[in-house]
């Protein structure tokens, strides 16, 4: 490996970290700063951007956003909440299950955020340590992006998975499975991790400070509708962006399913995945402007919109720079892993696992490393196998739902340790990586 390319590689990390610590758009902006770096400084020739990854992304984030604003989420919320009240010695199975499953409908791991402060105060009100249900969530909450067929990752990977001819439907039969299980196999252990509730050491020092006394009195309201009408634009909502989802994994299954179009030398080519996801998704947001009529500024303040939009710029600046970059040393980087790769192609999942620490967005991390996946001639059912590798957010507690979940939690158990490492969040995370890696290899050689 050249030192000129270890230089340019330091650049792109230092620029990574920088925007992480900035937060916001910043992985966007430094990504852009990085990459004048390398243009202006090292005559590196920019690729393109990600511009189908990226509108792809925003017509999903339209459509969600819109149900956010009709109720649609809310309705959801309500549903979960009677559902973890009502089974709360289950909680720490039920409460990642909730969060799997509103990830797989919303498309991002955020929609997590309404739902944690009633997972910590059912635990603690029925004496389970909150750590358990709340550390599991957060992780499952990341896990079901790579099993959403809206989530830019999934979206991204079809896109940059097309010379293998993989359908949306292909790769969720394989993340699916392997991401449920694996998580259901890691809750088994989590469900015994430190030590019980009454018997934690923190916990029992809050009980004897009297300014604590009224948090632990305090109680979660159900989510209420406002109103009966409310309520049927909030289920309207929901139902077309549920529909929305489906189609787009019946479309993706098969180009048949999709219209086609004469081509120059007189073949027919089907409408693209990426052209179709935006048609379906931009449609339904339309259709529930149309009939559930919610507030238009509404549909900019909620919270899906922001960590949508977070995310689209977090795409355009680092998978553009990293696209630059190892498309200006291709050649290199094929002689230097392909023969890794044919030894032990699954290798690749420490690539994504790596990458998506630094950058904090799994739809970046496939923008950037599965090109190079593709070039490098790593086989499909590898690359689909080592996805659910992209959900490296856990390993450092900075991504905004693992430090929510620490603010719900009342008695102090979900916490970031001393050594920064050994928190709450690291167990669970490499037990639910572990297993449903092995999984999703073995799913994705018995059905690719």
């Amino acid at each position: 490996m050249s030192v000129l390319f270890l230089i340019q590689f330091i650049i792109v990390l230092v620029c990574i970290l920088l925007g992480a610590q900035a937060g916001g758009i910043g992985l966007g902006v430094f990504g852009g700063l990085g990459l004048a770096i390398l243009t202006f400084g090292f005559g590196l020739e920019p690729t393109s951007p990600p511009i189908d990854v990226m509108l792809m992304m925003m017509a999903v984030v339209a459509a969600a956003s819109a149900m956010q604003a009709a109720g649609g989420l809310d309705l959801m919320v309500k549903a979960a909440t009677k559902l973890l009240r009502k089974n709360p010695k289950y909680i720490t199975f039920m409460a990642p299950a909730v969060t799997y499953i509103f990830t797989i409908f919303a498309g991002t791991g955020h929609v997590a955020y309404s739902v944690l402060p009633v997972i910590a105060e059912v635990a603690r009100r029925n004496g389970i340590r909150p750590e358990r249900p709340l550390s599991m969530a957060v992780i499952a909450s990341q896990f079901s992006i790579v099993a959403s067929p809206i989530a830019a990752a999934v979206t991204s990977a079809v896109s940059y998975l097309t010379p293998y001819h993989l359908s949306i439907g292909q790769i969720l039969i394989v993340t699916m499975p392997s991401t449920v299980l694996g998580i259901a196999i890691a809750c088994i252990f989590v469900n015994k991790m430190g030590k019980e509730l009454k018997d934690d050491p923190e916990y029992q020092r809050r009980l004897k400070d009297p300014a604590y006394q009224e948090i632990f009195a305090a109680q979660v309201s159900e989510v209420e509708m406002e109103s009966s009408a409310g309520e049927r634009s909030a289920k309207i909502s929901l139902f077309i962006f549920i529909c929305a989802a489906v189609l787009v994994v019946i479309l993706g299954s098969s180009s048949a399913f999709r219209p086609a179009f004469a081509q120059a030398d007189g073949t027919m080519k089907a409408l693209t995945m990426p052209h179709t996801i935006e048609i379906v998704m931009l449609t339904a947001g339309a259709l529930i402007i149309m009939l559930c009529k919610p507030d238009g500024t509404a549909i900019t303040r909620g919270s899906v919109f922001h960590a949508g939009m977070r995310a689209a710029m977090a795409i355009f600046g680092v998978a553009w720079l990293g696209d630059t970059l190892f498309n200006a040393h291709l050649d290199e980087l094929k002689t230097l892993v392909s023969g890794l790769v044919e030894t032990a192609p699954w290798t690749f999942a420490f690539a994504l696992f790596a990458f998506s620490v630094l950058v904090n967005s799994q739809g970046a991390t496939v923008a950037t490393l599965f090109p190079l996946g593709v070039s490098l001639g790593i086989p499909p059912e590898i690359m689909v196998g080592t996805f659910v590798a992209v959900n490296g957010y856990f390993f450092i507690p900075n991504y905004g739902p693992i430090i929510a979940s620490i603010d719900f939690d009342t008695t102090g158990t979900t916490r970031i340790g001393r050594y920064i490492l050994n928190h709450s969040f690291m167990i669970p995370g490499l037990l639910s990586m572990a297993f449903s890696l092995v999984l999703g290899l073995a799913f994705a050689k018995m059905l690719l």
